[in-house]
């Protein structure tokens, strides 16, 4: 096994463990908190829910997948990347055709209770 694929990025392992589920609680601890407060404004909780979530992703690559920039890494964040942006087709693909499903198809029914 290559002692290079081996090495974490700070210190033991255990510490970027213990620091990944610190942030991560953190992490959860805080969005619950602003849901469960409600006196904030909808648009504005969406965002910062979405920001605390990415936060939250970018901590588990690095804390606990332990992804980073490094040159042994590349094949496995090429790999990633790649993987979010098939999801991120499929996902819009799939909105693009139902959104026109759904305007077609309406437009049709719509036709149909006038004619009656």
């Amino acid at each position: 096994m290559n002692n290079a694929s081996t090495k974490y990025s700070g210190g033991s392992p255990k510490s970027s463990y213990i620091i990944g589920l610190i942030l991560s609680i953190i992490l959860t601890i805080i969005p619950f908190a602003m849901v469960m407060q409600t006196s904030t404004n909808k648009n504005s909780l969406i965002a910062l829910l979405v920001i605390f979530a990415v936060a939250q992703i970018v901590v588990h690559l690095v804390y606990f997948l332990h992804l980073d920039s490094s040159f042994e890494q590349r094949w496995n964040l090429i790999a990633l990347v790649f993987s979010v942006i098939i999801i991120a087709i499929l996902m819009c693909g799939s909105l693009w055709i139902m959104s026109h499903l759904n305007y077609n198809l309406m437009s049709q029914l719509v036709s149909l209770d006038i004619n009656d």
